[in-house]
């Protein structure tokens, strides 16, 4: 992964450069969609509880299923073509929605349609980019770049529903949705204009002689087959179902239990922004100093442990005491999820990058949506104070396998991440 030419500085990194674009432009895009969508249907369709939450779990099924198949695709593919491909269908997917409203044919299929299609294209093109990453970068930057790239996605994170929002009260949710469209076609210039080296297949032929069968066991066999990363993926998704419940009943909970005021949910919100700035900025330094696996058990720990804030608002100080969560949960939790991806970028070979990433991705985000779901029917029952102090635990639970004993060397990292710590410790 480290073979090639001399170290080129990131900042003058042509092609990192334009995945950072691209990531910006995506993250946009896909929060101006996420929100037009839901606003059409409460205010176009009137949507109910259910029929909200449908909508939602539908961006999550479709990577849950079909990641790992993504990822066989995206080892065989020519990585360039399909990720242009693939922007551009999400152009039309998303462009058809305002049509449909222009023509007064919008429906709850047709919303239901484009929430699932645009959830597939957005977790394959998910993989496709995670595996292109260690062909555009050297081994001893993928620290830095997912650093850089994560902090790309959080500028559209922030600045994507302020956007929405000021279109959808200006023009209406269905007309924001062009917008959107728009934002995913700058994404396809950026994609299209990578190196055409990401256009050679990482794997031709392969030990799979072909079958897809045998792909996808390959991919499977380098999750199940190095602890490091199997811990990872273990602790990952039981992190999720804690989460998801957590995030299901949040804002129910912050507005009906709590009685927070609309101007303190936002600053709430807010402050999970500037947390995750700060999470981009520390990762790379914190990573480096202590070692990658290291700041991976640190960081999950404490931010299953910031999940039990939630329900603590519950005895008094409530809103001090989801800033507080906000903050910890969006710096820990973004430190984890850049060492997390670092690692399995360092420990899956080069033509077993899309697989790896699909699976790891199918674990994660099918989990979310089996949480949420979980949260919410057992809200209904027991109320959200033990359902939140149950997800909490149960999150705290997952991070603490990270901290079983271990073999020695039976988690090694490969030399790059070696050298990352090394770094760090030339540092001090």
């Amino acid at each position: 992964m480290d073979s090639g030419p001399p170290v080129r500085p990131l900042r003058r990194h042509r092609a990192f450069l334009l995945l950072c674009g691209e990531q910006a432009a995506s993250s946009v895009g896909r929060q101006v969609t996420t929100l037009a969508l839901a606003l059409l249907a409460v205010d176009r369709l009137n949507a109910g509880p259910f029929g909200a939450a449908a909508l939602m779990a539908l961006n999550y099924l479709p990577g849950a299923v079909l990641s790992p198949f993504a990822g066989v695709l995206v080892d065989r593919a020519r990585l360039r073509s399909l990720a242009v491909l693939l922007t551009v269908l999400q152009v039309l997917v998303v462009g058809s929605v305002p049509l449909a409203g222009a023509m007064d044919r919008l429906s709850w299929l047709h919303l239901y349609v484009v929430a699932t299609a645009s959830g597939a294209l957005t977790s394959t093109l998910t993989v496709a980019l995670q595996a292109a990453l260690p062909r555009v970068v050297r081994g001893k930057q993928l620290l830095t770049a997912n650093s850089a790239l994560t902090g790309a996605r959080t500028a559209g994170q922030i600045g994507g529903p302020a956007l929405g929002g000021v279109l959808v009260g200006f023009a209406g949710a269905a007309p924001a949705l062009l917008a959107g469209s728009v934002a995913y076609g700058v994404e396809a210039v950026l994609l299209l204009c990578l190196p055409a080296s990401l256009n050679t297949p990482a794997e031709r032929k392969g030990p799979s002689g072909g079958s897809r069968a045998a792909a996808l066991r390959e991919g499977f066999e380098v999750v199940r087959a190095h602890r490091l990363l199997r811990r990872q993926v273990l602790a990952g998704a039981g992190f999720n179902v804690g989460s998801g419940a957590a995030d299901a009943l949040f804002v129910v909970y912050a507005t009906r239990d709590l009685a927070l005021p609309a101007w303190q949910l936002g600053t709430v919100y807010a402050t999970f922004s500037v947390a995750t700035v700060l999470g981009v900025l520390l990762a790379g330094r914190f990573a480096a100093t202590i070692g990658l696996f290291r700041a991976t058990q640190i960081c999950a720990l404490l931010a299953a442990a910031a999940i039990f804030l939630i329900p603590a608002a519950s005895l008094g100080f409530a809103f001090p005491a989801l800033i507080a969560y906000q903050l910890c949960f969006g710096l820990t939790g973004t430190v984890w999820a850049i060492s997390m991806t670092t690692t399995q970028q360092l420990i899956a070979p080069p033509h077993l990058q899309g697989r790896v990433a699909g699976f790891v991705q199918a674990a994660l985000m099918g989990t979310v949506p089996a949480g949420a779901l979980a949260g919410g029917a057992l809200a209904s029952w027991a109320g959200n104070v033990p359902v939140l102090t149950g997800a909490a635990a149960t999150a705290l639970l997952a991070a603490g396998g990270l901290w079983l004993p271990q073999r020695a060397g039976a988690d090694a990292l490969p030399p790059a991440a070696e050298v990352l710590s090394e770094r760090g410790r030339e540092r001090r």
